[in-house]
C-alpha cells in the first residue's frame, strides 16, 4: 500500500516549532504562541459569555525572549499554539570579535551560531565572566526558530 499523504500529526517531525493545545488547558507558566511570539503566560483568567456564547480565555503572556508583554483573548474550546521550547547548555570556548561565542555540548559537537549582543545584562556579565578566565556554561533558549543565550554559570578555573 502507497503511504498516506498526511502522515499521523502525532508522527511529525521534531523539527515543529509548536504544537496544538487548547486555549482552556493553558495556564500561568504555560508557553504560548501570540502574534508569532513564543510567550510565557503571566496571568491567565476565563469568561463566561452570554447564553449561548463560548467561554473566553484572556491570556497576558511575556515574550520569552525580549520580555515584551503581548495579549490574546481566544474561545477556551480554540486550538492555540504551545511552542517547543529547548534549553541546551554549552561550555563557552570563544568570544569572537564580532560577538558570536564558539560553543562546545556535552558531546563535544561545536556550535557557532549565537552571538552576544551589547548592552544585554546576561550577555555582558557572560563576556566579563569569560574575559575574567572563568569556566561558563551557557544555557541556550530555542523556540520559534529563535536561539538566545538567556542564561550561565560559571566554575572557577583552577
Amino acid at each position: 500500500p502507497l503511504p498516506h499523504p498526511h502522515p499521523h500529526p502525532h508522527m511529525a517531525s521534531n523539527a515543529a516549532l509548536s504544537i496544538p493545545v487548547q486555549a482552556g488547558a493553558l495556564k500561568k507558566g504555560s508557553h504560548v504562541v501570540i502574534k508569532g511570539f513564543p510567550c510565557k503566560i503571566v496571568d491567565y483568567s476565563t469568561s463566561k459569555t452570554g447564553k449561548h456564547g463560548h467561554a473566553k480565555a484572556h491570556i497576558v503572556a511575556l515574550d520569552i525572549f525580549t520580555g515584551k508583554k503581548y495579549e490574546d483573548m481566544s474561545p477556551t474550546t480554540h486550538n492555540m499554539e504551545s511552542p517547543v521550547v529547548k534549553r541546551s547548555e554549552y561550555q563557552l570556548i570563544n568570544i569572537e570579535e564580532d560577538g558570536y561565542m564558539s560553543l562546545m555540548d556535552a558531546d563535544n559537537a561545536e556550535k557557532s551560531d549565537i552571538s552576544l549582543e551589547e548592552g544585554n545584562e546576561i550577555h555582558d556579565q557572560i563576556r566579563a565572566e569569560f574575559e575574567d578566565g572563568k569556566e561558563v556554561f551557557v544555557t541556550i533558549v530555542s523556540a520559534m526558530g529563535t536561539e538566545r543565550a538567556m542564561a550561565f554559570k560559571t566554575t572557577s578555573a583552577e
